[in-house]
């Protein structure tokens, strides 16, 4: 733990600058958590090991408190989650300056008619992780939206995500006990 401590520090410093006050930094310091730890086993870390690890942690309970009040079976679900996406994509309008290395946010109340669609071309995480040799470590992170939208009693439905080779990440969330809409 403590050369993975090092290793995130160093990990912060070599990643593009995204902006400090960006609400889609936590991804970022999430997922170097992860990073670091598995760099630092240097090969004991297994990837299937680290998928339970990312599981546990995102079942923790005070982390589940926190989207606990998020219901995507409810309009208002569906309205929190694309009011807390919008707002993300407002403060990278805010900040064009970062336009270049953040996520893109492409929005499409067109595709589909429940739920709410968006999707990214660009991801510093992707970019980090292939500059880095994690890629074989990125769709664990990938894999914890997932788990993120089973907290907000939703579905993530994907096609594609730019750590698989992807043209972009699409994330499509409907309440969980709606039927397969597609």
């Amino acid at each position: 733990m403590k050369t993975a401590k090092v290793e995130y520090r160093e990990m912060l410093g070599r990643i593009d600058d995204i902006g400090f006050d960006n609400p889609m930094a936590s991804n970022v310091y999430m997922s170097f958590i992860f990073f670091s730890v598995y760099r630092s086993a240097k090969g004991k870390i297994t990837i299937d090991s680290l998928r339970v690890i990312s599981r546990e942690v995102i079942s923790w309970k005070p982390l589940r408190f926190i989207v606990f009040f998020i219901d995507a079976n409810k309009p208002s679900g569906i309205k929190a989650i694309r009011k807390n996406m919008l707002k993300n994509a407002q403060w990278l309008e805010d900040h064009p300056e970062y336009k270049e290395v953040s996520w893109d946010f492409n929005f499409d109340d067109q595709k589909h008619i429940d739920g709410f669609y968006y999707h990214f071309t660009q991801c510093p995480l992707n970019n980090f992780a292939r500059r880095e040799g994690l890629l074989d470590v990125l769709p664990v992170m990938c894999e914890m939206d997932h788990f993120t939208a089973d907290l907000m009693h939703a579905k993530l439905f994907r096609e594609n995500t730019l750590a698989s080779g992807g043209c972009l990440c699409d994330y499509w969330f409907v309440g969980n006990k709606l039927k397969d809409p597609r």
